[in-house]
């Protein structure tokens, strides 16, 4: 099968916030099994999220919890 990219299922755990306010939004972070984010090497606006995230737990959105979630990657 050179040549051919074939779609591969890639599992990884995210910390995640839902919307007290609209049910369809959510905020969400790649994380380790036990919820640690790697602030550090995260982009600058996923910091900035995080800080607005985290100051709204309660009011906007509920507390975190983990969750194993799936997404294609090409091979």
């Amino acid at each position: 099968m050179d040549g051919v990219s074939m779609p591969v299922k890639i599992l990884r755990d995210e910390l995640r916030f839902g919307s007290l306010l609209n049910a369809g939004r959510t905020f969400a972070f790649p994380c380790d099994a036990a919820g640690g984010v790697d602030w550090a090497g995260s982009t600058g606006p996923a910091r900035r999220s995080r800080r607005l995230v985290w100051a709204s737990v309660g009011r906007e959105v509920s507390l975190p919890e983990v969750r194993l979630t799936s997404a294609d990657r090409e091979r």
